[in-house]
């Protein structure tokens, strides 16, 4: 296997997970908090979502869909531009709230852009450095570990706070 063909399968499971926690739900679902400061299934997924199209932006040295195709202003949150939602407050967490088209638009948008970087990857890219910020400097491979690592934890939040909204409904 190749890694771009590892990259592709991870990510595809990811989407799959993300599709389980959100479809069918209604805006109201999405945005049930099973208690004060918990985070929502669009809070979960907006982030996930944002924080892959910032990494993979980043990494491969594009615009992030989130300003280039107009996604910020389609979702109209009151988070500067830059915002992933890294850091967000109860509030901020709670200001998150759009139905599920908008939100699964906007993570199919990101998904597809990142697969186009990722079938281009090779063995030897996982080891170029995409960030020099921190030490050691990180690699390719280490942060598509990372972003890997972040959806499939949000993507499994957000699956458990849909069982839950679905129990109170049944």
């Amino acid at each position: 296997m190749k890694s771009a063909d590892l990259l592709l399968d991870l990510f595809g499971r990811v989407k799959d997970a993300v599709y389980e926690a959100v479809e069918g739900l209604a805006e109201e679902e999405l945005a049930v908090r099973v208690d004060e400061d918990a985070n929502s299934i669009a809070w979960l997924v907006w982030h996930l979502t944002r924080i892959q199209d910032d990494h993979i932006a980043g990494a491969f040295g594009t615009e992030q869909v989130w300003t280039a195709d107009g996604w910020a202003s389609r979702f109209g949150l009151p988070f500067p531009k830059n915002a992933t939602g890294y850091g967000h407050s109860s509030k901020q967490v709670g200001q998150v709230r759009t139905p599920a088209e908008l939100l699964l638009g906007y993570y199919d948008a990101v998904h597809e852009r990142s697969l186009e970087h990722l079938r281009s990857v090779t063995n030897a890219d996982l080891d170029r450095v995409v960030d020099e910020s921190w030490d050691p400097p990180v690699t390719l491979g280490v942060r598509l570990v990372s972003v890997i690592a972040e959806e499939n934890q949000h993507a499994g939040q957000a699956a458990y706070v849909r069982g839950l909204v679905e129990r109170r409904t049944s």
